[in-house]
């Protein structure tokens, strides 16, 4: 989710103190250093009043620390306790870990599994990567627009929403080579079809994304296995073959999942 869209969560939720507080907790995790009262306010478009009510509130539940002395404020270990808490109940962030490193290892790619948040957006839950030189990264906890890259393909052609609700989302959506809205339809039903979407080199140039959904026991995928290769890491015989490993891990941790 891209900061600007905050404060219309924040004004589209039915219990906007606690909207707000989730927004100061994404920002403060998305720049990664401290920030004063009036730089979140301002970010947040939030009255600064207001802001600093609810990160007074924050410092309280150890959620967020402030700095006396610069007069900041920054993610605090509350957070990390939250986290840990949810990591120990989370059955497909376990069962995902060792398939994810199988993978990286064997294909030498960057490797994900996410989970999907409807058409709102994906998190990443876990990840491995190789040893090779050159790898794409990103850290657990980051947050993407759904639609974006290969898993929106994925949410989209398994996901049973209708045109009407996905082309919204799918005209902001920012790529490097953007595909047109009938090429990305077709893609959709090519992913329909193999059980798996690939994105190549559309959402980063020069970088192919494969996804494979992975379902529990609801009617839409609940997260998907992701791999990531740089250039020429999957061309010839190496995307097929990851193709299959892939879909063949999702379908393998769906069954568990499901019982």
């Amino acid at each position: 989710m891209a900061t600007d869209d905050l404060p219309e969560t924040v004004r589209a939720s039915k219990a906007p103190a606690i909207a707000r507080a989730a927004a100061v907790l994404r920002l403060l995790g998305k720049r990664g250093t401290a920030m004063g009262v009036q730089a979140i306010a301002r970010e947040l478009d939030m009255v600064p009043s207001t802001c600093l009510y609810v990160l007074r509130a924050l410092v309280i539940e150890e959620l967020v620390a402030f700095d006396p002395d610069t007069k900041r404020y920054a993610l605090d270990a509350g957070v990390l306790t939250l986290a840990r808490h949810w990591l120990r109940r989370d059955k497909f962030h376990d069962l995902a870990q060792p398939v994810l490193d199988r993978l990286s290892g064997e294909y030498g790619l960057t490797t994900l599994a996410v989970k999907l948040m409807g058409l709102g957006h994906i998190i990443v839950v876990a990840m491995s990567q190789s040893s090779q030189s050159f790898q794409l990264s990103t850290q657990v906890g980051s947050r993407f627009p759904a639609l974006v890259s290969a898993t929106g393909r994925c949410i989209a052609a398994f996901g049973n929403y209708s045109d009407a609700e996905l082309r919204p989302r799918f005209d902001v959506l920012r790529w490097d080579e953007p595909p047109s809205w009938e090429e990305w339809r077709r893609q959709v039903d090519q992913a329909r079809e193999e059980g798996i979407a690939i994105d190549a080199g559309h959402y980063i140039a020069g970088v192919t994304v494969a996804a494979a959904p992975v379902w529990t026991k609801s009617a839409r995928p609940s997260h998907a296995l992701v791999a990531i290769g740089i250039g020429s890491a999957l061309r010839g015989e190496a995307l097929p073959r990851l193709k299959h490993a892939l879909r063949d891990s999702a379908r393998s941790l769906s069954d568990q999942l499901s019982g």
